[in-house]
């Protein structure tokens, strides 16, 4: 049994599709399709229930899975010694962000991050904190920068940086020339556009509105920031956001209005908490402002 079969098992399993295992894992299905095949072999049994809609493990695949994930860990830790006699820090590290995330800047950290430690191979993976902490949780990321409040069962949280949340309206908006702070109670008539429930600040402005009572009309829910900047500078329309989009080039001309109920954007970086980081996870934490580490 060899460890790229091991790795390959895997990989199908957390995916519970060949296809999309072997984008991963960057192979040809067909030969993804082989190797799965010739550990059926050798170990006599099938692995993998196999139906229309992908696949999933067996009892026998189930049980190799912890096994193969355990040998991995111990595999790659073997890896990660030899290279710190070596004095480097090797491996891959596969990382989670959301696409804007204020003063945390996730990616001229992990910018410098490569400058320093070369001999890592850096995987960036985009998506709403809801769905990265998912994915952490399930063993396809080692590391996730994550935004508003989230389930964090079985990871570690480190808080990085913080920031109001802001209300935001074209120049002609009725709300426009308000110069007092806004009650969020008030705005249950208006009209709102939104990034999607999975991002972080749409689940911290859901839950502004839900404390003040407000059952908001969401027009448009959108997994782009600059496009709903682009869709609230069209009129007709406000966003509840982070104070720092409203810095941003698509944001020129809108009118920035604070709520009377403070609502906090919060940026962290989460990783598991069942297992040892690997030398990259803790080179990278080690690189971030240092903070009060808590379990989920």
């Amino acid at each position: 049994m060899e460890l790229r079969h091991l790795e390959h098992f895997v990989a199908v399993a957390e995916e519970g599709n060949v296809t999309r295992a072997a984008a991963r894992l960057h192979l040809a299905q067909s030969g993804l399709s082989a190797s799965l095949r010739a550990l059926e072999r050798e170990l006599g049994t099938e692995l993998f229930v196999r139906t229309a809609r992908g696949v999933r493990p067996t009892e026998a695949g189930r049980a190799l899975l912890r096994e193969a994930r355990r040998t991995l860990d111990s595999a790659a830790a073997a890896r990660e010694a030899v290279a710190a006699v070596r004095g480097v820090v090797g491996g891959t590290l596969r990382v989670g962000t959301e696409q804007c995330m204020g003063a945390a800047d996730p990616f001229g950290a992990l910018m410098e991050f490569g400058a320093r430690h070369p001999s890592v191979d850096v995987h960036v993976e985009q998506a709403g904190s809801a769905l990265l902490l998912e994915r952490l949780r399930q063993g396809h990321l080692d590391v996730a920068f994550v935004a508003g409040p989230g389930d964090t069962a079985g990871l570690r949280v480190r808080e990085l940086a913080r920031e109001p949340m802001v209300l935001l309206c074209a120049p002609e908006h009725p709300l426009a020339d308000r110069a007092e702070p806004v009650d969020l109670a008030g705005l249950g008539d208006e009209v709102f556009v939104d990034l999607h429930p999975h991002w972080g600040s749409r689940r911290v402005a859901d839950a502004a509105f839900a404390a003040a009572g407000v059952r908001r009309g969401i027009a448009m829910q959108l997994d782009d920031v600059h496009k709903l900047l682009e869709a609230v500078a069209r009129g007709g329309a406000v966003a509840l956001v982070p104070r720092s989009a409203a810095d941003k080039e698509q944001a020129r001309g809108l009118r920035s209005l604070v709520p009377a109920t403070a609502a906090v954007w919060e940026v962290s970086v989460a990783w598991t908490a069942h297992a040892r980081p690997s030398a990259a996870v803790r080179a990278l934490l080690a690189s971030l402002p240092a903070g009060g580490d808590r379990s989920g």
